[in-house]
């Protein structure tokens, strides 16, 4: 499912510039999330034009917001509501974890996201009403996110748990065979530049048949493995007959 089925509203609760919610929205839908919630702060129709090009390809997230006047409605028809808050507390969620419990909820009803004013966060009585809080650990050098910088980060989360699980595409993995005639091809190059002891070749050859099983290769990738022993051949013939080495 995409994050856009995933059930998410992202509130922003008393924003204080206009610029970073319409950024917001362009991380949202970057994410694919698309319910914006505000209670109070920002009006999304008294923005400027500089303001809400910020919202770049989010217009309609960004129109579509709607407004609460307090939290307690915003979040009222949700069954989990996560408060995020910039000071770190031993049962905070990380973002990933808040992910998770996004994706086991998604089929049973709706996720808030709540995210405070950029430069005091959520009161006390506002996270008093989330049932967890998460906290994104930045360094503690500099510990401070812009509002869409959170939002994209706790959206980009989402996405990554309630996303379809992407099969790998079908393809053919060499057969044994095909790793042996790498492993012949191997053996007479390997012989002909001095790296295998001729009186025991098959110590290290059976160390390479493991590498080479382990790697699980393509039909094509044992054909490129063959030319490139075949070469290591013919240069160590070449050598081997300046040299006065050749039979």
């Amino acid at each position: 499912m995409e994050s856009r089925e995933a059930g998410v509203d992202i509130v922003l609760v008393r924003p204080s510039r206009p610029a970073n919610v319409a950024a917001a929205c362009r991380a949202m839908k970057n994410m694919g999330l698309g319910s914006l919630l505000l209670v109070g702060g920002v009006d999304p129709q008294g923005m400027t034009f500089e303001e809400r090009s910020l919202a770049y390809g989010a217009w309609d997230i960004l129109d579509g917001a709607r407004s609460m006047p307090r939290l307690a409605q915003a979040v009222e028809g949700s069954v989990l509501v996560v408060g995020t808050s910039g000071l770190p507390a031993p049962d905070a969620w990380t973002p990933r974890r808040l992910a998770e419990e996004v994706r086991e909820r998604a089929a049973v009803g709706r996720t808030a996201v709540v995210f405070g004013p950029e430069s005091s966060g959520l009161r006390s009585d506002e996270l008093d009403l989330c049932h967890a809080r998460v906290h994104i650990p930045a360094d503690a050098a500099h510990t401070s996110l812009n509002l869409a910088q959170a939002v994209l980060l706790v959206a980009y989360e989402i996405r990554l748990a309630v996303r379809p699980q992407v099969a790998p595409l079908p393809g053919r993995v060499a057969t044994a065979g095909e790793i042996e005639a790498v492993l012949e091809a191997l053996k007479k190059g390997l012989l002909a530049i001095g790296y295998l002891n001729p009186a025991n070749p098959e110590a290290i050859l059976a160390e390479l048949r493991r590498l080479l099983a382990r790697s699980r290769p393509t039909p094509r990738e044992t054909s490129l493995l063959r030319g490139m022993a075949r070469q290591i051949a013919w240069a160590g013939e070449r050598i081997g007959e300046r040299h006065g080495l050749g039979g």
